[in-house]
């Protein structure tokens, strides 16, 4: 491959920035693409094959930070570190304010996982990354008993190739709107596990048998399940419900259709439904209706209308210039929206291909993702597919009616048992204090009440105490919450405090000590702690750049303006703190100037 130096940050495609709005711990935006050997994976060798294959593909070695208006990725010096399987498949790889990778790769037995942030790259990306991955293992192992170090395709990719946003390289204006009439889906309605738990169910069946049924139909493979997923999802509906259509959401490829060698995401999607209850909703009618939906929506001119729309979205002038702590819930809330007209997600990643001489090593390859409703995953690894059901639903009944309508139509399915290590268990006990530590501020709050109506029912001194564990509970939820980043937990708490403090003021009679001495004080505090937690820690300038800016803007500007307003009437401690941030910003500007210009171009771009 070309060397080539990286750019040390770049913008997010317009697929990763609808996911790093949209994750959240219950829908972690993270896949898992896995291979399983014939053999025992080895730690050692697979932390050397990781480090060779990150030296193809520096693009995974970036992290997400953010800015005004947009997210954005920079180049990180950290280094992935193998472990074995450790924690719930396809948890949270995008911990806001936690300095981490967005990819993972773990080993169990003589399974290899990859798992990945969908903000990083798409399923093709993901295929890349762990063939190359598996390929730099298994010479490793095998390279003394003469296996050859086979060339895979991409070897001529420069960096720049890697990083290429397709999405605006293909985006084009000029094309008509498509228009689409809105429908409401059915959605799949279970009781959820007690911490939304992801459910992973795995299945595989022959290539060969699945792609003769397909012949047999006239149709392809991908057509023929999501026809089956459709009806199995059917047989869960009640005659009311059939009033709306079972739509699947089916990701496209668009590698496929535009030339493109990025590794970040590029891809679009189709809807593919069937309306039940209006005529005798066999599966063969289920499957004519979607065969014909693909031949008419799975066209050049389709795809390339709903990539434009997205894009065009992303560049409407009002939604990229609003700030990103305004833009991030309209984000959630479109993506809400979007989920309405959709009922679950077929995702085919098509088969994956290794060269000859290593194929007696590999079992077969899988993938699944995490997901806050119903989603199948599908790959194939020479004569072996297997099949990822993830869900968040107690109920197996939709991955049941699946697997028995293939088993009915003369494909032989072999379900898989669940295979992780006894102590990987989803680690809940942060949401589980959190939940005892609030229930124990709305008992005192509730005791208080009562003594005082009890007990003084002449004075509200019992609101004085629940504020106060208000407040109280707020300064703890917000330190915790921003844990993973000192620096900005300490920013946060002094507007925070700052709040607080002037609320109290006004509540008990206006005397502005919250204004006078606790706003400059709390300011200099902050500056100084700030200093410290980058000495301590370590932190470069770009690290902490922005919150010094931070900081020291908000030391200058607020109380100035309650002095110009007459807000603040005791002038010294003020003034002090005013030009002081002054210096403070100064100093940044005149000894860290390339930082400073820097980090405000990647905070403030759009």
């Amino acid at each position: 491959m070309f060397e080539q130096n990286r750019a040390y940050w770049r913008n997010l495609d317009n697929a990763a920035k609808m996911f790093s709005a949209a994750s959240s711990p219950k829908d972690t935006r993270v896949f898992r693409f896995y291979c399983v050997l014939r053999e025992k994976v080895d730690g050692t060798l697979l932390q050397t094959a990781v480090n060779e294959t990150i030296r193809k593909y520096p693009v995974f070695l970036s992290r997400m930070r953010k800015g005004l208006f947009w997210h954005y990725l920079e180049k990180s010096e950290l280094r992935p570190v193998v472990k074995e399987e450790y924690k719930e498949p396809c948890s949270s790889l995008y911990v806001r304010d936690k300095k981490t990778l967005l990819f993972e790769v773990t080993y169990y037995r003589n399974r290899i996982n990859f798992e990945v942030f969908h903000a990083l790259t798409d399923g093709t990306g993901a295929t890349e990354f762990l063939r190359e991955l598996v390929k730099s293992y298994l010479y490793l192992s095998h390279q003394e008993e003469g296996l050859a170090d086979v060339v895979l395709s991409g070897q001529m990719l420069t960096v720049q190739d890697q990083e290429d946003d397709s999405f605006s390289k293909y985006y084009n204006p000029d094309l008509p709107k498509r228009k689409k009439q809105k429908i409401k889906a059915y959605q799949i309605k279970k009781s959820r596990k007690e911490y939304d738990e992801l459910k992973v169910m795995e299945a595989t069946a022959s290539v060969t048998e699945l792609l003769e049924l397909s012949r047999k139909y006239e149709t392809s493979m991908t057509v023929l399940l999501t026809a089956a997923f459709i009806y199995a999802i059917h047989e869960e509906m009640s005659r009311m419900q059939e009033k709306k259509p079972v739509v699947l959401m089916v990701p496209v490829n668009l590698r496929k259709i535009f030339p493109s060698d990025s590794m970040l995401n590029f891809f679009s999607y189709i809807e593919p439904g069937y309306k039940f209850g209006e005529g005798e909703d066999r599966f063969e009618d289920v499957l004519k209706v979607v065969k014909q939906y693909f031949e008419d929506h799975l066209t050049k001119e389709e795809v390339a209308g709903r990539m434009n729309e997205t894009i065009a979205f992303e560049k409407h002038k009002v939604l990229k210039w609003a700030p990103l702590i305004l833009k991030n819930p309209c984000i959630k809330m479109g993506a809400k929206m979007a989920e309405s007209e959709v009922t679950a997600v077929l995702s085919n990643m098509s088969a994956v291909k290794m060269p000859k001489e290593y194929e007696m090593y590999i079992e077969r390859f899988g993938v699944y993702t995490s997901t806050p409703r119903t989603e199948l995953c599908v790959c194939s690894y020479g004569d072996v597919l297997t099949f990822g059901f993830t869900s968040r639903y107690d109920s197996s009944n939709i991955q049941r009616n699946f697997y028995r309508l293939l088993k009915e139509l003369g494909i032989k399915i072999h379900v898989l048992e669940p295979d992780y290590p006894e102590e990987v268990k989803p680690n809940y006990e942060g949401r589980k204090f959190f939940k005892g530590f609030s229930f124990g501020c709305v008992m005192t709050a509730v005791f208080a009440v009562m003594a005082n109506v009890i007990f003084m029912p002449d004075s509200l001194w019992s609101l004085t105490v629940a504020g106060g564990i208000g407040c109280m509970w707020a300064v703890l939820f917000t330190g915790y919450s921003k844990r993973y980043n000192l620096l900005k937990s300490v920013m946060w708490e002094l507007i925070l405090v700052t709040i607080i403090c002037i609320a109290w003021d006004e509540i008990f009679g206006w005397l502005g000590w919250s204004v006078n001495y606790v706003l400059p004080l709390m300011c200099l505090l902050v500056q100084v702690s700030m200093l410290i937690i980058s000495k301590v820690q370590s932190h470069s300038a770009r690290e902490y750049m922005i919150y010094y800016v931070m900081a020291s803007v908000y030391g200058m500007l607020l109380p100035l303006f309650l002095m110009l307003v007459k807000i603040i009437t005791v002038r010294p401690p003020a003034v002090l703190c005013v030009g002081l941030s002054f210096l403070f910003l100064a100093a940044l500007v005149f000894f860290k100037g390339k930082e400073f210009k820097e980090e405000m171009h990647k905070k403030l771009h759009v």
